[in-house]
């Protein structure tokens, strides 16, 4: 997959200097940073659409469309690929590569404290109080 997000990239970097009367993808860059932002938000949103729906090939499309969105908007930002899967590399040394960084932490902020002394990786706790037993899926 980064091989496809890279080509993606790549072809975006060279669109945004494209006629915009023949690139969408020019239009959209020259349109500005707030309109990037609502077209991956949209985008976001219909795939959650379609998933809420079991629309598995809508799911597919729908997601296509948001990882092309993400893309220019990485482009205006002045980001590659290669900054977001060193980030993901990070995560994934620290958590573990099927964790989400928590929302009130950042990597810089992560201590020995947050991290299991066995494997560098966070605790997982218990919440406290559950309105009702947790099943195992």
């Amino acid at each position: 997959m980064p091989d496809s997000v890279e080509r993606l990239f790549n072809a975006v970097v060279l669109a945004r200097s494209a006629d915009p009367a023949r690139s969408r993808t020019a239009r959209l860059m020259r349109s500005g940073r707030p309109k990037m932002a609502k077209k991956l938000a949209e985008e976001a949103v219909e795939v959650v659409v379609a998933a809420m729906s079991s629309r598995r090939e809508a799911v597919v499309r729908e997601s296509a469309d948001l990882l092309y969105n993400l893309v220019v908007l990485w482009v205006e930002m002045g980001l590659s690929p290669g900054d977001v899967w060193q980030e993901m590399d990070e995560r994934e040394r620290l958590l573990g590569v099927a964790e989400k960084m928590p929302k009130d932490l950042s990597i810089k902020d992560l201590t020995i404290k947050h991290l299991r002394p066995d494997t560098g990786r966070r605790k997982v706790v218990a919440l406290a109080a559950t309105a009702r037993p947790l099943r195992k899926r």
